[in-house]
């Protein structure tokens, strides 16, 4: 190298591995995916925030931790409206003014869970359903299907919202059981309503065992929220009959589980969970004697499934009460595996593997939360505040 060769190296020094953008962009995209992840990053310099401003690098940032649980950002309450309660500490908390519905005066709208970045709920003025997307305040209108018109205490009908990864569409299931007017005997009933085309399908439908029919109690699908376990959806059933309601994805159809015990034995409050390792697991909290069942299916050598008990715990113990009074199951996140419980020390959140407890309110709150799981960027630097619209589907 000669000497004027020598002198322009020594002025202009390679380029560090954080001024290749290619380079910087794959190490962005690493970083967790909490609300103040990018805001906080895009404030480093201009490079960084042109970066984390680009539509397609938010896409694929969104795309690759779609294959982790998504944060739990927060709580969904309410009878016949809707609150938020963040579950986040500074800075990723979420403000609850965030994430506020606007209604019209009268509307009753009852939450039917949420999942997927999106919340289901029923609107009774208008009998329709509504689908809301919180973080871009869209929302979908949906006009109930006929045979699922009648909103009743005999036959109260459930819903449950999901959508692929990236997708903007969604699809809405309805079940509800009811009397087959030809044998009448007590079915259980499904459709499903796709946004992309706008189109309910045809009636899915599958018969409840014979106890279903007997006595003065009749079954009918639990107000707790579905919960999703691989490609099926599930539900608990009450009544004459105790058991599970499953609708299956990939084959468009329905089938009816029995749980590991009485549910309603020693006043047990209960919800189905994703077991450790995958599958179907049940949960059974006893409201009194401060004592969990986590149970889980298994399969024999012959491919019978059934379940068996996978932990006990001492509630009273793990969350360190003085007396044995109310408990109660008040909600579930299915992705990231977390119960909600309201006990005499308050709200609490526990993770169902490590047994980790954390308590979001010293209230004694016992009404239902629906947990909101979502990827979420804070509004500083990156434009993650979008303004909503409302669409109407299927009117």
């Amino acid at each position: 190298m000669n000497c004027e060769g020598l002198r322009r190296s020594l002025r202009s020094p390679a380029a560090g591995p954080l001024d290749d953008e290619d380079l910087l962009s794959e190490i962005l995209l690493r970083l967790p995916p909490q609300p103040s992840s990018l805001p906080r990053a895009s404030a480093v310099c201009k490079l960084w925030h042109n970066l984390l401003s680009d539509t397609r690098f938010l896409r694929r940032f969104r795309i690759r931790h779609s294959r982790s649980p998504a944060p739990l950002l927060g709580c969904f309450s309410g009878g016949t409206g809707l609150s938020f309660t963040p579950a986040l500490g500074t800075p990723n908390r979420v403000p609850p003014e965030r994430f506020s519905l606007q209604i019209d005066d009268g509307d009753r709208l009852y939450p039917h869970g949420c999942r997927h970045g999106l919340v289901l709920l029923f609107d009774l003025k208008r009998n329709q359903w509504l689908v809301w997307d919180p973080v871009t305040g869209d929302r979908h209108r949906v006009v109930v299907p006929p045979g699922f018109e009648g909103q009743g205490i005999s036959n109260p009908i459930h819903g449950a919202v999901l959508r692929a990864t990236g997708d903007v569409h969604f699809k809405l299931v309805l079940v509800m059981v009811d009397i087959n007017d030809e044998i009448q005997h007590r079915q259980a009933v499904a459709r499903v309503y796709s946004s992309q085309t706008g189109i309910w399908g045809d009636p899915i439908s599958t018969p409840l065992p014979p106890e279903a029919n007997q006595g003065w109690y009749p079954t009918s699908v639990c107000p707790e929220p579905s919960v999703l376990v691989g490609d099926s959806l599930y539900w608990m059933l009450m009544g004459n009959f105790e058991g599970i309601l499953e609708f299956d994805f990939v084959r468009q159809s329905l089938a009816v589980i029995q749980v590991p015990v009485n549910m309603f034995d020693g006043g047990c409050c209960f919800t189905v969970v994703r077991a450790e390792g995958g599958g179907l697991g049940f949960l059974s909290v006893s409201k009194f004697a401060a004592k969990a069942w986590l149970w889980k299916t298994k399969t024999d050598c012959d491919g019978v499934v059934s379940w068996g008990l996978g932990r006990t715990i001492e509630l009273d113990k793990l969350l360190s009460l003085n007396s044995k009074k109310y408990i109660r199951i008040l909600g579930y996140a299915e992705e990231n595996n977390l119960v909600f419980m309201g006990t005499p020390v308050g709200f609490l959140m526990v993770h169902l593997q490590s047994w980790q407890v954390t308590r979001l309110s010293e209230s004694n709150l016992y009404c239902p939360h629906h947990p909101f799981e979502s990827l979420y960027i804070a509004e500083k630097g990156t434009g993650g505040r979008h303004d909503g619209a409302e669409i109407p589907h299927n009117a």
